[in-house]
């Protein structure tokens, strides 16, 4: 596992490189933001996921996240401050895969880590597996090419997450799901209380799929969601 950590605190970064090393990850250290995205663009291709700080100099978090999803799905677990909401929602929306509130848990990042990557070689094995493609009454949508198409119009793009669970959902047409379920399917385990996650993406999702007569993602109160087409 490389680990590309941007975080200014150097003390956070020395405690969390123990259990790094404990798990035998191999990890690089920027402590500023524009250093951090300079070190990621130099190798792209060296780093298994990323983990960054919103609060950095130079160049913020949120910045360094949309430039990364520009041109690759790496994994990427964003560190905030435990009131700032609306600040982990974006990341989420930006692309970010998870977020972690600051002061935190080193056994918790962990967690986290080997839960979003294995997540993400799931999905890429699921990818080279096989070209598997959904068609429905108005979609279509392709794992090979990781594409939508709206009654043969591309829609617009989804962030990894958008497709992973538009995709699950579709699959199972009609099926209500509650948000635990949709944390342990899609992004493959649980936040433990950080369920507005699946809400943020389904308010994502929904922006870019529903028409004026459409909802296609529906809220089933007191339980959950489910994708219907008949609705």
């Amino acid at each position: 596992m490389q680990v590309l950590m941007i975080e200014d605190n150097e003390s956070v970064c020395k405690m969390v490189n123990m259990f790094f090393k404990k798990e035998g990850f191999k990890a690089t250290f920027s402590h500023d933001g524009q250093q951090g995205l300079d070190l990621y663009k130099e190798t792209p291709e060296q780093f298994d996921i990323i983990i960054v700080d919103l609060m950095l100099p130079s160049l913020d978090g949120m910045s360094i996240v949309m430039a990364i999803r520009e041109t690759s799905k790496v994994p990427i677990i964003i560190l905030t401050a435990k009131e700032s909401e609306a600040d982990q929602v974006l990341g989420l929306e930006l692309g970010a895969d998870d977020y972690v509130t600051k002061p935190f848990n080193a056994l918790t990042l962990m967690a986290r880590i080997k839960a979003v990557t294995r997540r993400s070689q799931a999905t890429e094995k699921e990818t080279v597996a096989d070209a598997d493609t959904l068609t429905t009454a108005f979609f279509k949508i392709s794992r090979s090419t990781h594409e939508l198409f709206f009654e043969d119009t591309p829609v617009a793009a989804l962030t990894p997450k958008e497709f992973d669970l538009l995709y699950f959902l579709m699959a199972h047409p009609r099926q209500v799901f509650s948000r635990e379920q949709l944390l342990e399917q899609v992004w493959g385990y649980q936040f433990y209380g950080d369920e507005r996650t699946v809400d943020v993406h389904i308010k994502r999702l929904r922006k870019k799929i529903s028409t004026d007569t459409h909802a296609f993602i529906h809220t089933v109160w007191g339980i959950g969601y489910k994708f219907d087409e008949t609705e």
